[in-house]
């Protein structure tokens, strides 16, 4: 771990509702015993609990992000959309961008760049979701995936210092599989290569989970973990934090 801090960032995905945010009380608790200067706890919940959470969450030291946000920094007829502005007015501080998941409902490299730099300028940081398929890492080209992913992301963005890149895997996601550690450290080094910054922050994230986390943790230039279903139930979430800092 190379930065202040080590994240941890709950991306719940399509889950939850009113009644699931009762079960974060045992997280808040938790979060009360750790030093301030030591984790950073974000849970990105759908956007249908953002507002809600938000209020729950101000006295506490957990922030709150959002899933994805229109490129738009405008209001328009986008029908369902919401954009980094409205995001960020009902407590917003993150915004989870580029997830291959939304990678394959249509956003590309160009999208996502426009993405970032609405989040950007409505005052949000960036966790910038960059990774390959399984076809790509056969065919051995991980690290020009991520490479490309990286220069068209973040193409005439200067300032990185509000943007945190979270390699996730496509294979790995949702998968159980991690990849190798050896895999995992050249793939680090070779992001952090291409953003050309010591203090750029990388997450991983891809079937994150407490019988792995011992793993994970230990690879050079990891800054924190992007969980997905672990993330959903608070005592799995917990055990994580704890294998993690501990």
């Amino acid at each position: 771990m190379t930065n202040k801090y080590i994240y941890f960032i709950a991306n719940w995905k399509m889950f939850g509702d009113l009644t699931t945010l009762n079960s974060l009380d045992k997280v808040i608790k938790f979060s009360k015993n750790i030093k301030k200067n030591k984790i950073k706890l974000i849970y990105c919940p759908p956007s249908t609990l953002i507002s809600s959470l938000s209020k729950r969450l101000k006295k506490t030291k957990i922030e709150v992000g959002a899933q994805n946000c229109h490129q738009s920094f405008d209001n328009g007829p986008y029908t369902g959309q919401l954009n980094s502005r409205m995001l960020k007015s009902v407590g917003t501080k993150y915004v989870i961008i580029g997830h291959s998941e939304n990678r394959q409902l249509g956003d590309n490299d160009k999208l996502i760049n426009l993405k970032i730099k609405s989040a950007i300028r409505a005052g949000l940081k960036v966790i910038f979701c960059i990774g390959e398929t399984l076809k790509q890492k056969k065919n051995k080209k991980t690290y020009k995936v991520l490479a490309d992913q990286i220069r068209n992301g973040l193409k005439s963005i200067n300032n990185k210092s509000n943007i945190i890149i979270a390699y996730e895997p496509v294979w790995s996601i949702g998968s159980g599989l991690i990849p190798k550690s050896d895999e995992l450290t050249k793939s680090i080094a070779h992001i952090k290569s291409q953003l050309g910054s010591k203090s750029s922050k990388i997450l991983y994230g891809g079937s994150v989970n407490s019988n792995n986390i011992d793993k994970l943790k230990i690879i050079a230039g990891i800054d924190g973990f992007l969980i997905g279903g672990a993330s959903q139930n608070s005592n799995k979430f917990i055990d994580i934090i704890k294998k993690t800092i501990n």
